[in-house]
């Protein structure tokens, strides 16, 4: 089967009503359009987005800088996680009930007041701490 100029997917994919192969983002590809099996599954990437998806619910501190800004180039937002994408945040503020969107970009680290769910590829579950 032909593939569709530009595309990985058969021709006539969209006329037959199937839908094309779910491809997890980023994951590589050969120049045949086929996904290069990664060792790890997506959810257990240490990305900084997944990381967070792993605390929704709680309340963090956001540090944020915009260079070049004549009025403020850092900022600091305090809200509830309520989702993380690949290049956004979402918070809200408890008391008020207004979300802001923050771009990944933006984002130099942030802190939690409460201990954080975080899954490496390779653990089960929190890795140990040590103490020196």
């Amino acid at each position: 089967m032909n593939a569709v100029p530009g595309s990985a997917y058969p021709m006539g994919t969209a006329a037959t009503g199937q839908q094309p192969p779910q491809v997890p983002s980023g994951a590589p590809m050969t120049s045949a359009g086929t996904v290069v099996p990664t060792p790890f599954p997506a959810n257990e990437q240490s990305f900084i987005e997944n990381i967070l998806r792993l605390n929704l619910g709680k309340v963090g501190t956001f540090y944020m800088t915009y260079e070049n800004n004549s009025e403020w180039n850092a900022k600091i937002f305090r809200g509830v996680l309520e989702a993380a994408g690949r290049d956004h945040i979402i918070i809200s503020d408890p008391k008020t009930g207004v979300r802001t969107i923050l771009l990944m970009v933006n984002l130099d680290f942030a802190t939690f007041d409460q201990p954080l769910v975080y899954q490496y590829p390779g653990t089960i579950g929190n890795p140990p701490t040590t103490r020196g």
